[in-house]
């Protein structure tokens, strides 16, 4: 229509001006008149064609966008359910192998603690699953990694009021979906660590970097740890938060004193 319109309106006007105006408008006025009424032509009938075509391409960008956010949700999901999968599997033959010990009586320590360390594995993975990928896909709530961190963040000042600060530069992506998965694992279990296990009145995140090399640090002035956090006995989250890194091909690097702690992972030797 917005092709053929103008040429048919061109094409009737000069019909009508040369069969009935002739006596009436003389061939300059008409030649005059021509692009005049071309231009009220399109003001009238083509603008809202224009419009119409412009918003349909805004709605169709809008679907690809949703529709891009929601196969990387599933790529994540499906992350999430295999490792939930696989760490329900394993706790159920380790409690087989701790049943069988029971009835021979020879219960052995180390089996009631990796059958500790697997179910704090899967309550890791239920809670990443119910706050990321509950929440419908939309415009608004598209999956992101700063974001998530935010609400982390925003939900620890609101329970235990400790100042927080979030400087983000991170571009999600940086990241596949996997790896924010496992990224985002890692920081909650910093943030867990800050609320149990210090005293610290603020605590900060930044993330920096590039697809090949980022850091990501949690920093808090709490009292620190007196000695190894990953030498202490059930200390699961860390354990586990480590296994994830190295899982991922990163580092993890925690160092604590006085003046608080500071856990940062780096992936390509990058550090902030």
């Amino acid at each position: 229509m917005i092709l053929l319109l103008p040429t048919l309106m061109v094409g009737i006007w000069e019909v009508v001006r040369h069969q009935f105006l002739m006596p009436y408008i003389s061939m300059d006025l008409g030649n005059y008149l021509t692009p005049v009424l071309v231009f009220l032509f399109t003001l009238v009938l083509l603008v809202p064609l224009f419009s119409l075509m412009e918003r349909n391409q805004r709605e169709l960008e809008q679907e690809r966008a949703l529709k891009e956010a929601m196969k990387a949700r599933e790529g994540l999901a499906k992350e999430l359910h295999d490792g939930m999968a696989q760490s329900l599997f394993l706790l159920s033959v380790k409690i087989d192998r701790l049943e069988a010990s029971r009835r021979n009586g020879e219960v052995s320590e180390e089996n009631v603690d990796q059958i500790k360390k697997t179910v704090h594995e899967v309550n890791r993975y239920v809670r990443q699953a119910i706050a990321n990928l509950k929440v419908p896909v939309s415009e608004q709530h598209s999956f992101s990694l700063e974001q998530s961190v935010k609400d982390q963040l925003a939900q620890m000042a609101n329970e235990i009021m400790i100042e927080v600060s979030l400087d983000w530069s991170l571009q999600d992506e940086a990241l596949s979906p996997s790896e924010k998965a496992e990224l985002l694992s890692c920081i909650r279990e910093a943030i867990i660590n800050v609320r149990k296990h210090t005293r610290a009145a603020k605590v900060s995140i930044t993330g920096a970097g590039t697809e090949k090399n980022w850091s990501v640090a949690i920093v808090d002035n709490g009292e620190g740890f007196q000695h190894d956090p990953f030498e202490v006995n059930g200390s699961y989250g860390l354990q586990i938060m480590k296994e994830r890194v190295e899982g991922m091909g990163w580092k993890l690097q925690v160092s604590s004193g006085n003046t608080g702690t500071n856990v940062e992972i780096t992936k390509g030797g990058g550090s902030l």
